[in-house]
């Protein structure tokens, strides 16, 4: 094994940023001119070579678990260095820890799992730490146990490891007889996290936790060491209410000069707010090990989905370029909804035709929509959305309403207003009969609230009436799904400006599973129309699957 000098791999890592030979964010420049500035006036403490070079050299007879690095040893990247060697390095005088807090934030795919395992196995086995109780912590079982999981494989594949330090390996536990340490993860599910005396805490994601209450426990639990450090690594989120987005703004405090905090080290990996996040520099930029273990062709590829899509673009401003944003967002694109209008478009063109209807009921204030949508195979071969929407609202909505055009697309009759207070489902009844009667009407598709005595009457006329209840499980794969039809150019409206409004509408709510679900920014913003649009394409979609599987099985 080569002998590095990691203070000076460091040390030229800081050059090189300064002087830009390495595209960087200004959090990563104001990280760096900190430590050069520290180096230059230590302000009374000490920064120690031998502890800076130890841990890196330590984590580097380690190998990778996962990927096609898989069980070759690990070789720290010049941005992983320079991170170790200035958390590690720096001391008091009386030889303790100078960094007790450490802040993280770099996209994902920059290894961050693999160097904190690496950093637990340091403070278990090397860090001099008697009776040290290392835990990775989170806010759920599974993501607890990815930093520790990580670190348990390593040790499992490096037989050196365990001999030198006498380090077993147990089920839910790495253990260490000789100093009565132990590394475990822990969660906030099941049992209390109080009474802990820790020695390293590591958060991995703290971008997922939802309350602060983990992160408060275990800072509270680094007070009984003298030697104690909390290590938190993740990528940007969505809550800018959290215990996230506080850790990091005190962070930019002091990187800034706001705040003054020797015991804290952050370092942020991000693009700055006036680059063109659509570049491959922005990119290269926010991502420390680019072209490394980030690859250009599979980022690329996902930036440019964003590009597309509108609803994609924040949750990849999040993950891969580590930008802090809402994670509600204007979901369709109106340009190429615009696009998709054919004013010619008329419904007696579908006349006998198999027909699909998404139904959506309100009573009061909501606008009760109807949309029918009519699959037909083109000569492109692909399946064409033909969309026909009808919509309903009491007289009372109207006059209190502050959409003005309610009237003109009264007048226009565009929408359809029962006199009163509340929608007269009588009429919609009526309406879904007289389409059962033009149509081959497949299902009625609704949600069941307030429509239980609708769906019961329309049953006995002999409508098949399909409940599809409003939930993420059931909205994510069909809003997807029509949106790729806009963008494919495979879905046709009328251009009607009711529905058109309501599209405009929409935004889209992304979880942290890259979910999806249709929202509205404010209570006037309606958008009932196109929730019974994607119910009605997802069971259109759904009706060709079955019979495209139907039709393998007639032909074996």
């Amino acid at each position: 094994m080569t002998k590095r000098d990691y203070v000076q791999i460091a040390h030229q890592y800081c050059l090189d940023v300064i002087y830009d030979r390495i595209l960087t964010c200004e959090w990563v420049k104001k990280a760096v001119k900190r430590q050069l500035d520290d180096l230059e006036n230590p302000k009374g403490f000490v920064f120690d070579e031998m502890a800076a070079n130890r841990v890196c050299k330590f984590i580097e007879c380690l190998t990778h678990v996962k990927g096609n690095l898989a069980g070759q040893r690990i070789h720290l990247e010049p941005w992983q260095v320079f991170i170790l060697t200035t958390v590690f390095g720096w001391k008091t005088q009386d030889g303790r820890r100078r960094f007790r807090r450490v802040y993280i934030e770099v996209p994902r795919g920059n290894g961050k799992s693999c160097l904190s395992s690496g950093v637990a196995l340091y403070c278990l086995c090397a860090d001099k730490e008697p009776g040290a109780e290392i835990y990775s912590f989170a806010t759920t079982r599974d993501q607890a146990k990815i930093v520790f999981g990580d670190a348990k494989r390593m040790a499992e594949m490096n037989k050196d490891l365990r001999s030198a330090f006498g380090l077993e390996v147990l089920a839910n536990a790495l253990y260490l007889p000789s100093a009565g340490s132990t590394f475990q993860p822990k969660s906030a599910e099941g049992s209390t996290l109080d009474g802990l005396n820790t020695h390293l805490a590591v958060i991995d994601e703290l971008h997922a936790h939802k309350t602060r209450a983990v992160y408060d426990v275990v800072e509270t639990s680094l007070g009984k060491r003298l030697n104690s450090l909390m290590w938190v690594i993740t990528t940007a989120g969505f809550d800018k209410t959290g215990i996230c987005y506080e850790v990091r703004s005190m962070v930019t405090k002091v990187l800034s000069g706001a705040v003054s905090d020797e015991t804290q080290f952050g370092i942020i990996y991000s693009i700055d707010k006036d680059d063109d996040w659509t570049t491959e520099e922005a990119l290269e930029k926010a991502n420390p090990n680019w072209n490394i273990s980030v690859r250009p062709e599979v980022v690329g590829s996902l930036q440019r989905k964003a590009m597309a899509m509108s609803s994609a673009a924040n949750n990849f401003l999040t993950k891969h370029l580590n930008v802090w944003v809402n994670a509600d967002s204007a979901w369709m694109d109106m340009r190429r909804w615009d696009e998709c209008a054919d004013h010619s478009l008329s419904l007696d063109e579908f006349e006998g035709q198999p027909c699909f209807i998404g139904l959506d009921l309100a009573s009061k204030i909501d606008i009760c929509a109807k949309v029918l949508v009519f699959p037909r195979i083109a000569d492109d071969e692909k399946t064409h959305y033909y969309v026909f929407p009808q919509f309903w609202l009491p007289r009372r909505a109207v006059e209190n309403a502050k959409n003005s055009q309610y009237s003109g697309w009264e007048r226009q009759e565009l929408l359809n207003v029962s006199e009163g207070e509340v929608t007269d489902f009588r009429a919609v009844k009526e309406s879904i009969l007289e389409d059962c009667s033009r149509f081959d009407v497949q299902e009625v598709d609704f949600d069941p609230w307030q429509a239980a005595q609708l769906s019961k009457e329309l049953e006995d006329e002999g409508v098949v009436m399909v409940e599809v209840r409003q939930t993420v499980l059931n909205m994510s794969d069909p809003m997807k799904s029509l949106q790729a039809a806009v963008y494919d150019r495979t879905l046709h409206h009328d251009g009607g400006p009711v529905l058109t409004w309501m599209m405009s509408n929409v935004i889209a709510h992304t979880d942290a599973k890259d979910n999806i679900y249709p929202r509205k920014e404010f209570p006037e913003n309606k958008i009932d129309g196109v929730v019974a649009l994607i119910m009605a394409i997802n069971r259109a979609q759904s009706g060709q699957r079955e019979a495209t599987d139907t039709n393998l099985f007639l032909s074996l």
